[in-house]
């Protein structure tokens, strides 16, 4: 999808406001360990894709995101308060996968370490070369 940079701007908007009232103003305690990542919105702003991280498990993960889907209509009426839309977007949760994929990714690296196949120092110099890039 093409980034429209009034659907960033919006998505940040969103991201902030969410986060925020997932603090101060929603006592779910499925909700505890939940932090929003990022939102990604429509071109027509309508629809806000909202990534959340979720400490623990993935029956974790399951249970903050039906607090999420309960909570939904609390966070839409104050983001609709917080924010000046003609629409105030339907909010779609979902688990962030960037963080299982740079899990998965450490866990490889550690692994190839390990084996003894990817010598310390060659991981800082690649690192090094990418920096200079």
């Amino acid at each position: 999808m093409r980034p429209y940079p009034r659907a960033r701007a919006t998505g940040e908007t969103v991201r902030e406001v969410v986060a925020r009232t997932l603090i101060e103003d929603v006592a779910d305690p499925r909700l505890e360990f939940v932090t929003v990542t990022a939102v990604e919105m429509s071109p027509d702003l309508r629809h806000a894709n909202v990534f959340v991280a979720v400490h623990g498990d993935e029956a974790r993960g399951r249970e903050a995101i039906s607090g999420l889907d309960s909570a939904k209509g609390r966070i839409r009426s104050l983001l609709g308060v917080e924010i000046r839309m003609r629409y105030v977007p339907d909010l779609h949760f979902r688990i962030d996968p960037a963080l299982d994929e740079a899990t998965r990714i450490e866990a490889a690296i550690r692994a190839e370490r390990l084996s003894g196949r990817v010598p310390e120092n060659q991981e800082k110099d690649e690192e090094r070369r990418k920096d200079d890039a």
